[in-house]
């Protein structure tokens, strides 16, 4: 992407070595707090590391071992996911507030993707593409709503599998398809899709910048672009970058769930400014999917996960162990869910 003519973009930088390669009512341009208990903050400029990590991170990073770690960890946890969650691999959206059982939470899913295409005001779409696709939920789901093709790309060779053979079995086979592919460096031609969906993606691209210009390229005219993901906090217009119990805590996330260095929600913002796009807007859903980590590890001590989970291997071990400090992240407003939508230009 050509950044010359942006405002460089900071983001907290984790070194290489915290990540163990080794081993997840809108206001244009204003978040809006949807829970008394998450307080909310106003636009703040962006984290002051952010230029250092758009080069640091992918100069810095073994891109390939990250990748290759991303990949295996959603080969050994997908079934899992799948087998106690369904297809859906993404948070739920609650009401605020809200208390629910262990049967709702599948709705719940559906639901994000029903409020995600509200928030964006997205009625039609022809052509799809879904960066990140898990094992295909979000495509197949839209392959029906609005009768689109839709195309997915993951890193993982056992998602892309089952997801075809999940849209196979529903007779979606021409509607759909899925590939292993980078989402850095999409197998698209310019501005191919009228809807680019990135749902919990975000979290794992190295290159945010790079990220964001990809989604921007394959996005047709007129098109719409959403990213909805796990966010830090914004800084306060006195803060230089997060505080140090803050990046130690982000440091154990990144090292269970394979997560490269997090940025801020403003950060992607100004991101998408840099590109020159249109009805940009933001908000803050962590309110919203509250009720999801606790529900994630409530399940893992049931009989059936806990039992799936021991079949995955260590990597899936590890991130569920890492599951707590998810919810501590919340808590403590230093993770927020974010969704940020925008237009293409005609």
């Amino acid at each position: 992407m050509n950044f010359t003519a942006a405002t460089p973009i900071h983001t907290s930088f984790y070194p290489p070595s915290s990540l163990h390669f080794n081993r997840l009512n809108p206001t244009i341009l204003n978040p809006i707090s949807l829970r008394p208990s998450f307080s909310s903050f106003t636009p703040r400029r962006s984290s002051p590391f952010l230029a250092f990590a758009a080069t640091t991170a992918s100069d810095h990073m073994d891109s390939h071992r990250l990748q290759k770690g991303i990949a295996e960890f959603y080969d050994q946890s997908s079934g899992l996911w799948e087998n106690v969650w369904g297809e859906h691999m993404h948070h739920g959206f609650y009401d605020p507030d809200s208390s629910v059982s262990l049967s709702d939470h599948r709705a719940a899913q559906v639901r994000m993707i029903e409020e995600t295409l509200r928030f964006a005001g997205v009625e039609e779409a022809t052509a799809v593409v879904d960066v990140g696709c898990g094992i295909g939920g979000s495509s197949r789901y839209l392959a029906r709503k609005f009768g689109a093709k839709c195309r997915g790309i993951t890193l993982s060779p056992v998602q892309a599998k089952r997801a075809q053979a999940i849209a196979a079995a529903e007779g979606l086979s021409d509607k759909v398809c899925f590939e292993v592919a980078d989402a850095l460096n999409q197998p698209f031609s310019d501005g191919e899709f009228d809807l680019v969906w990135s749902m919990e993606s975000g979290e794992h691209m190295p290159d945010k910048s790079k990220f964001v210009s990809e989604l921007v390229r394959v996005a047709a005219p007129g098109g719409t672009i959403i990213i909805v993901t796990w966010c830090h906090r914004d800084l306060g217009p006195s803060e230089s970058s997060l505080q140090p119990w803050e990046l130690k805590l982000l440091q154990k996330i990144c090292d269970g769930f394979y997560l490269p260095a997090w940025c801020s929600t403003a950060d992607y913002v100004k991101l998408l400014q840099s590109h020159n796009l249109q009805d940009i807007k933001r908000a803050d859903w962590s309110g919203n999917v509250a009720p999801f980590w606790p529900a994630v590890i409530r399940s893992a001590f049931t009989w059936k996960g806990f039992t799936s989970l021991l079949r995955t291997g260590w990597k899936t071990i590890k991130g569920a162990l890492v599951m707590p400090l998810m919810i501590e992240g919340f808590n403590k407003d230093l993770i927020k869910f974010a969704i940020i939508t925008c237009r293409k230009p005609q």
